[in-house]
């Protein structure tokens, strides 16, 4: 049974429908990351498993129980905001201990749980300090160890790392991925960077215009992409447009003929993965898919090099 269902909900405001018929079933202890750009529904679909928005169609079901029309404080499922949302006024362990006194928790058992979550999350020195006194990937660390001293049974991130420097991006997201491994925690975070999604997940959800267009591991999306968007969006691609003119040829809008693995006749668009591209000052022998081009401009990366090259007068 999945931890967490998600069977055709849809969400309006007004108007605008903000997601249609999203389904999505997530396993217990699974990390599963919505990639998507601005305005794609991520947030939305978030909030609505959350409980902070209500679907006008579908239903969301947590643990095998329906959970669709029932407040966020009855849900058990901790949303980590992308601010961070941390109570200015009180301490790291006061505000940590938050949860625990809107559930009536006793002293004794709120002490005892406060003291074992700051120390898994390595905090526990700082628990008398107030937010504005911690760096900021400290604050988003108390800003987790709040929704875990719950004992979730889904762990909910808002675009978690947004806020933090490049750096620190790189070492926060390693220690949630190791976090949420120990604790064996089903968790469901949202974020447009490519590279935290790919890094962080199990499985990989990404949407568009409201819609879930693709789901799968990292490699599925990246070598198996199911549309041009899923194509453009996961990695970078260059798209050629033409046609499959005959089994296994693809012939190009401006001319250039190419092997292909397809075969079915009729129009097409290609992509090509910048790996898959080797730039040479010749053509080599044996080789099917040799075009002719000119390098326009080179942009040094550090780890990579940049390489524009125009194929055709309509290609680059």
């Amino acid at each position: 049974m999945a931890q967490l269902k998600i069977e055709g909900v849809s969400k309006r405001y007004g108007e605008v429908e903000a997601i249609r018929e999203v389904t999505l079933d997530v396993a217990d202890g699974e990390f599963v990351v919505l990639l998507g750009p601005s305005g794609c529904g991520k947030t939305t679909t978030l909030r609505v498993v959350a409980g902070f928005a209500e679907p006008n169609f579908g239903s969301v079901a947590l643990g095998g129980r329906d959970i669709t029309r029932l407040p966020p404080w009855k849900r058990n499922a901790g949303l980590v905001f992308q601010n961070y949302a941390l109570f200015p006024h009180l301490t790291v362990a006061q505000n940590v201990a938050f949860g625990l006194e809107m559930r009536k928790t006793g002293p004794a058992e709120t002490a005892s749980r406060i003291g074992d979550v700051l120390r898994l999350v390595r905090l526990e020195h700082l628990a008398g300090r107030l937010p504005r006194q911690l760096s900021g990937g400290q604050q988003q660390r108390v800003a987790l160890a709040r929704a875990l001293v719950v004992r979730l049974d889904v762990l909910l991130l808002d675009e978690p790392l947004s806020n933090l420097d490049a750096k620190l991006r790189q070492d926060v997201r390693v220690e949630i991925r190791e976090l949420q491994r120990k604790l064996a925690l089903t968790t469901v975070m949202v974020t447009h960077d490519q590279e935290e999604a790919l890094t962080m997940a199990d499985r990989l959800v990404v949407m568009h215009d409201g819609e879930v267009r693709q789901v799968g591991t990292q490699q599925d999306l990246y070598e198996r992409p199911r549309d041009r968007f899923v194509a453009g969006f996961v990695g970078r691609s260059t798209f050629i447009e033409g046609e499959i003119e005959a089994p296994g040829r693809f012939r190009s809008a401006g001319g250039l003929a190419l092997a292909c693995a397809a075969t079915t006749a009729g129009p097409a668009t290609l992509a090509l993965r910048p790996e898959r591209i080797l730039i040479e000052a010749a053509p080599q022998a044996g080789v099917d898919n040799n075009l002719p081009g000119v390098v326009e401009f080179v942009s040094y990366l550090g780890a990579t090099v940049d390489m524009h090259v125009r194929i055709s007068a309509k290609e680059r």
